[in-house]
């Protein structure tokens, strides 16, 4: 029985990378997977399972090590060589045939009892990988903003996909394979010394410890190769998911080489590791069988020799050489554990460091729940930098009255945006206070704040499902009239009515099947769905043409009332009928008023209005003279008479 199933068993590395973290160490990490393996104090029933396959294990492995027992004495039988005929056993020695067929009922019992033990444990495992996974997820999405805006989505996918798939191979690793592993060699070395004498037990401890030692230093050397082949794969996935997450982008640019040939020289580095990955498996293989085969080879020549000098018989023998063989299972899974431990440990240590991860943003010990009565938003000479020694906003003070409307404008880069994030507190101000109704919003808790607040952004992203799944995420709990109602008050109603398959409709990933005004219609009305009492439409608009803006306009401005709303716009014509509108340049709010007043002044705000007011006067001019001349060529070609000299003509005359 050849070792070289090494390579079957060790199935390659899993996809993506994993740098050295607070994971790599067998003990902490084991510590912390722990809580995870063992079933909570109400799943009784998983406990019960554990017990069951710790049992299993016992008798398999017992069944396993009697196997041996039943080959010797049948060997014995065929062969005439009988010294225990002459007591109880004696009757054996007369039915090889049945000795036969009972070892190769033990060989069908082990593989029974193996397999159910599996079975049993298999929803143990997959609940401990449920948890961990869930835990993992949930925490992702309680890091900050800045924690998501500075790492790549595919790559960090790829760290909850490989650390679920190494948890899996841990736990059973663990329990299935180290455990019974165990049990078998501890038996199995008790028979050799038993049955025989000391010299077989030396022989195969000897090859066991250059066994472990030689994979060990082996797998050590194989580690850092696979790290390298994690690190190129994790480059490769997460160049794939930004290439095909910007597909129009590429196709506006014509840029497919270039992309295939940036993923291509990701693969290089990737296909480079595997082969290297690949090779050492070659020469751990290949080292494993010859020291198991020359520990085999010893241990057998012993054998030949007492069946010579007439210490056992040829049973014996063939007792030895059927013990070892089936000593090299336990002995092959030996390696084979300890290299996947190894690898599993790297696949979840970037797991244990994104769980490491404290949120940037955390609620106060204790922190209440926001009481909302009028919903009046302040802001109080707020400053804020996204990194240190860049302030994005200078001291901003402003305050939205309850159920007014304010508007936020300024050119860009100008820290528009950044106000709702730090009302939605992504971020905490570096100085100052934003409050609700007199509340410090730091000091309330972050769910309660964020169920107060309406948003539509202005780069709407919806979720690869239906119109009716994205609309009702504004409020789960919401009825099929009531996700209607708020489609109408989106004007998307009859768009949706249009559709093969109505609400149902699947949007495709990020929404691509849906056009920007559609998308951004079914942000509003998942919004309006939400009823929150304060607003922040942040160019909620800027996706819609002239006629759709003033259609979306209206129901906004009706969803508005009563709201204390805060405006962040750029096309100017959508905040005029604002409570009053604020001006911010360069971080700070250097101008503030109603839209007549603001004209008036002639300041920044009036300056940004004629130059919109121009180009908006250019762009109608533009359309006019296109029409018209669209109109001509038709009247032109209407009153030719067929042939392309008298075509001119009548076009020449008609321009005239």
């Amino acid at each position: 029985m050849s070792l070289a199933t090494n390579g079957a068993l060790d199935k390659g590395p899993p996809a993506g990378g994993a740098r050295r973290g607070p994971g790599g160490d067998l003990i902490s990490t084991g510590r912390r997977l722990w809580p995870f393996i063992w079933p909570p104090a109400d799943r009784r029933d998983l406990k019960l399972r554990i017990y069951v396959a710790t049992a299993l294990i016992l008798a398999a492995k017992l069944v396993t090590v009697g196997m041996p027992y039943t080959f010797k004495w049948a060997t014995d039988a065929l062969a005439g060589d009988a010294p225990l005929a002459s007591g109880n056993h004696a009757w054996l020695w007369q039915a090889p045939v049945a000795l036969t067929l009972i070892y190769g009922a033990t060989r069908v019992l082990m593989a029974v009892l193996t397999q159910i033990r599996d079975a049993v444990f298999a929803k143990v495992a997959m609940a401990a990988v449920r948890r961990l996974a869930m835990q993992t997820f949930a925490h992702m999405h309680q890091l900050s903003l800045r924690f998501h805006l500075e790492r790549k989505t595919g790559g960090l996918t790829r760290v909850l996909e490989r650390g679920r798939t190494g948890i899996e191979e841990l736990t059973r690793l663990f329990v299935l394979q180290l455990l019974p592993t165990i049990v078998e060699f501890a038996l199995v070395m008790a028979v050799l010394y038993l049955q025989f004498d000391w010299r077989y037990a030396a022989i195969v401890i000897v090859m066991i410890v250059a066994y472990l030692g030689f994979t060990y230093r082996a797998t050590e050397w194989r580690i850092s190769i696979r790290r390298r082949m994690n690190d190129s794969d994790t480059e490769a996935q997460s160049k794939a998911v930004d290439s095909l997450l910007n597909f129009e982008t590429v196709k506006y640019f014509g840029a497919e080489a270039r992309e295939t040939e940036r993923y291509d020289r990701s693969m290089a580095r990737y296909e480079q590791a595997s082969v290297q990955t690949y090779t050492s498996l070659a020469v751990l293989n290949a080292g494993q069988v010859v020291i198991f085969t020359l520990g085999l080879a010893a241990a057998m020549a012993l054998a030949a020799r007492d069946v010579m000098a007439g210490h056992t018989t040829v049973g014996g023998f063939v007792m030895i050489n059927a013990m070892l063989i089936q000593l090299s299972i336990p002995l092959n899974f030996l390696g084979m554990i300890y290299r996947e431990i190894k690898q599993a440990l790297i696949d979840i240590e970037q797991m244990f460091t994104v769980l490491a991860q404290h949120p940037e943003i955390e609620d106060r010990p204790g922190a209440p729940a926001l009481a909302v009565a009028d919903g009046a938003v302040r802001f109080e000479d707020v400053r804020f930098g996204y990194v240190p020694g860049r302030e994005i906003l200078r001291g901003v003070s402003f305050e939205v009255p309850a159920g007014r409307t304010v508007a936020i404008v300024g050119p860009s880069g100008a820290g528009k945006s950044t106000i709702s994030r730090l009302l939605y507190r992504f971020y905490e101000p570096s100085s100052g206070r934003i409050t609700i109704d007199g509340q410090d919003i730091a000091a309330v808790s972050q769910a309660s704040l964020r169920a107060a607040i309406g948003m539509v952004p202005q780069d709407t992203v919806l979720f690869n499902d239906t119109i009716a799944y994205n609309i009702r995420y504004g409020r789960w709990d919401a009825t099929k009239d009531q996700v209607e109602a708020a489609a109408r008050l989106a004007q998307i109603d009859r768009i949706i009515a249009s559709l093969p398959q109505g609400y149902e409709t699947p949007v495709g990933e990020r929404g691509l099947k849906l056009s920007g005004g559609e998308k951004q219609r079914v942000a509003i009305a998942r919004t309006i769905l939400k009823a929150p009492p304060i607003l922040i439409l942040d160019e909620a608009t800027s996706a819609l043409d002239s006629f759709t803006e003033r259609e979306i306009q209206d129901a906004l401005e009706r969803i508005s009332r009563g709201r204390t709303t805060l405006v962040i716009a750029h096309r100017l014509s959508t905040v005029v009928n604002a409570d009053e509108i604020l001006v911010l340049d360069k971080g700070r709010v250097v101008e503030r008023g109603s839209h007549p007043a603001l004209i008036a002044r002639q300041g920044i705000y009036a300056a940004l209005w004629s130059r919109q007011r121009q180009a908006e006067a250019a762009r109608e001019t533009l359309k006019q003279s296109e029409a018209a001349l669209d109109e001509t060529f038709t009247d032109a070609r209407a009153g030719a008479d067929g042939s392309p000299a008298s075509q001119l003509e009548h076009m020449a005359s008609a321009a005239v």
